[in-house]
């Protein structure tokens, strides 16, 4: 799926180029924004299939996503699979949590979900609150990987990976061009 889904993706504006500023500070010329993806429920539903298939055998019982697309990753996906969605949102002091009542522990099995992965960063904290919990995450399936291979402790699934180059300010030659900066 994954030429098709870039084909889609870049159509319907979610695959981007240019000059863009990322949240960390440095520059890139391609972009991929997520909402952009997560507002068609047809190419969002698809990849959350593709997800759910390939980590069937792995036998989740849970599907867990962080804030803020991953909750809409994590309810697609535990459809598809039978299974309940949780969430893992913003702790106080740093990493992420499971609260309002959402039940995990000993005995679970998750399924990690999340919409780009740029480091790893959102997968990593959801995973951490996985094994707080004492449960133990199968895997980790995202929508569009930029190029990153973080150590999860699982398997990672992209449903497409586009390795994208990014510099600090002073080293970018689209700066150096003049090019017309976005910030994301």
């Amino acid at each position: 799926m994954s030429e098709r889904l870039r084909r889609e993706l870049e159509r319907r504006g979610a695959l981007l180029e240019g000059h863009f500023q990322l949240a960390s500070g440095r520059h890139a010329g391609v972009y991929v924004e997520k909402f952009r993806i997560l507002q068609w429920p047809d190419v969002t539903g698809e990849c959350c299939a593709e997800i759910a298939e390939r980590f069937a055998g792995a036998a989740p019982n849970v599907v867990a996503g962080p804030t803020t697309g991953g909750v809409i990753l994590a309810f697609e996906t535990a459809r598809r699979m039978g299974l309940r969605a949780i969430v893992a949102e913003r702790a106080d002091g740093g990493g992420r949590e499971f609260r309002r009542g959402f039940e995990l522990g000993p005995g679970d099995r998750v399924l990690v979900v999340d919409d780009v992965l740029t480091t790893g960063g959102s997968v990593r904290e959801t995973i951490e609150a996985v094994r707080a919990r004492g449960a133990e995450t199968v895997g980790a399936g995202v929508l569009v990987n930029r190029g990153a291979s973080p150590d999860l402790g699982a398997p990672l699934h992209a449903c497409l990976t586009v390795e994208i180059a990014s510099w600090e300010p002073d080293a970018c030659a689209l700066c150096r061009e003049a090019a017309p900066l976005v910030i994301t």
